[in-house]
């Protein structure tokens, strides 16, 4: 299954490819599907290039080539697909809308990539699905780069974060003192944690009393991003 941007933009260059014979720039991309960077037109390409859907032509530039297109789909099926020159348009059948209330503020949502789950406990080896997606109230990213994470462990209970929790995530390489952040350790394992510098030292604080601060040496620890957001489910 594809989602509602991906088959967004695989039409998109589908169709620009028959109108001129060349594939469209990210930012023509960016523009059409109304995202706020290019990295997210980036992911969309690389998760319908490994669906098999489109086909990068090496050594050119913009050139982007389409596989096949999804066809008819109805809802509990999963969805067939056919060869580009059996496609007709409206095939996509369903409500891609995110449900909102009327007139909220944040009925406006936008889609981020979902990367998988990060420990909040011991740091786990970070796990990356960029092919998958979840949509989020815009008024959370504030026009920023943002990515999703599930969280696994309870060291950052005292913070509010608890198991199972999904927090969303500001793509950052720099962070203040005491932010909670995406810590990359070793290049290896990822873990959220509070961020305390020490000197020539990186301080990775839990907010649960039974579990120890880890102090390493800043070479090892990168920081991938900060939290500004988290969902819970009931």
């Amino acid at each position: 299954m594809l989602t509602k941007k991906q088959y967004e933009l695989l039409v998109f260059i589908d169709a620009r490819l028959n109108e001129t014979g060349v594939a469209p720039s990210y930012d023509e991309m960016k523009d059409a599907l109304d995202l706020k960077s290019k990295s997210g037109i980036h992911r969309l390409v690389t998760g319908l290039e490994e669906r098999g859907f489109i086909r990068r032509l090496p050594h050119r530039a913009r050139a982007l080539e389409v596989m096949k297109l999804p066809s008819n789909a109805t809802a509990g099926d999963n969805t067939k697909e056919q060869t580009k020159e059996k496609f007709t348009p409206n095939v996509i059948q369903g409500n891609f809308q995110p449900p909102a209330a009327s007139g909220s503020p944040d009925a406006e949502a936008v889609e981020i990539p979902f990367v998988g789950k990060i420990a909040a406990g011991t740091p786990i080896e970070a796990l990356q699905d960029p092919s998958e997606f979840i949509n989020i109230p815009a008024s959370l990213m504030g026009g920023k780069d943002c990515y999703a994470l599930q969280i696994e462990g309870d060291s950052m209970i005292e913070a509010g974060i608890n198991d199972g929790d999904t927090v969303i995530i500001e793509q950052a390489t720099r962070a203040e003192n005491g932010a909670i952040v995406v810590a990359l350790v070793d290049n290896e394992e990822a873990t959220l944690k509070k961020l305390r510098r020490k000197g020539d030292s990186i301080a990775l604080e839990p907010a649960n009393v039974n579990y120890e601060t880890k102090i390493l040496p800043a070479d090892r620890v990168k920081v991938q991003g900060r939290l500004v957001g988290l969902f819970r489910k009931y």
